[in-house]
């Protein structure tokens, strides 16, 4: 039996297979959050996540604070994924962060997006980052504590793949109001991605929706969507949770090309637009509570 009166029974005490229980000494999440810096304002944080890599996350959040941005909001990018950064070529960003003993400086890019990663650290931009998990986890802690964010609307953290030491400190050391998780349609992937929005659920983030990335190409001569990957994957998991599928975005040359050219922030298509409806509304709420 747990030594804890409330609980009847070991089942009912969430800590009860480690012999202890609420109020003996565990620790409570926020005790586990990291301080955001003193000169720093964000409205809102909302976390990318998949469940593997080569789903496309990176590009979703590129475009997320690029129509953001656009739309005249204040958006911020933390490149999470320290061993496979990608967000600086995305917006043609080169050189080193700029700081002081105040703080870190995040690279602004041309229509005003505040980004930091590691790879804006770095002389050069091709080198491994060949760290140990906790000292990536260390360097990303870092990008909230020691990183002066100016007057954001909402930071976006895009997260690497799967449930390791980074998801972890991310779920854990910052306050997010959410995940959105991205998969692309075939259930092998669904499922690995089901991995990342259970253990969302597990460490009680707020799982917002999915977008389906690489979920057709259109046919140049006929506009029929092709489902190259399969369908229903995803659907079935958003509706698992009663949360939406935000968009289910095609495979499109031309947005790749802007990726490699590092103009993501040219871009002129619908694609996510049912995202940033979402996200937009979640600043427009937190403005007027403020």
């Amino acid at each position: 039996m747990s030594s804890c009166d409330s609980c009847k029974s070991k089942d009912q005490c969430g800590s009860a297979s480690s012999g202890s229980c609420p109020g003996e000494g565990e620790q409570s999440p926020e005790s586990f959050r990291e301080k955001l810096h003193a000169e720093s304002s964000i409205g809102i944080v909302i976390g990318l996540c998949s469940g593997k890599g080569g789903v496309g996350k990176s590009l979703v959040t590129s475009v997320l604070a690029a129509k953001l941005a656009r739309e005249g909001y204040r958006v911020g990018i933390l490149d999470a994924d320290v061993t496979g950064p990608s967000i600086p070529k995305a917006f043609g960003l080169s050189g080193q962060l700029s700081g002081s003993s105040a703080g870190i400086m995040p690279v602004i890019t041309h229509s005003g997006i505040q980004v930091v990663s590691v790879n804006l650290l770095l002389e050069n931009e091709e080198a491994p980052v060949i760290w140990r998990g906790p000292v990536i986890a260390g360097v990303v802690k870092q990008f909230w504590t020691d990183v002066i964010w100016k007057e954001l609307d909402v930071l976006l953290i895009d997260m690497p793949p799967g449930t390791g030491d980074v998801p972890l400190t991310v779920f854990q050391a910052i306050p997010l109001d959410g995940v959105i998780l991205v998969s692309t349609p075939q259930d092998l992937v669904s499922m690995v991605v089901n991995k990342a929005r259970n253990m969302a659920l597990m460490m009680k983030v707020r799982i917002l929706g999915f977008v389906e990335n690489m979920s057709y190409i259109t046919c140049t001569h006929c506009g029929e969507q092709i489902p190259i990957f399969g369908t229903g994957g995803v659907d079935k998991a958003a509706a698992e949770l009663n949360v939406p599928v935000f968009d289910k975005v095609a495979v499109d040359p031309f947005v790749t090309a802007l990726v490699d050219a590092g103009e993501i922030e040219k871009i002129h298509t619908d694609m996510l637009d049912g995202t940033v409806r979402f996200v937009a509304g979640l600043i427009d709420k937190k403005r007027a509570n403020s």
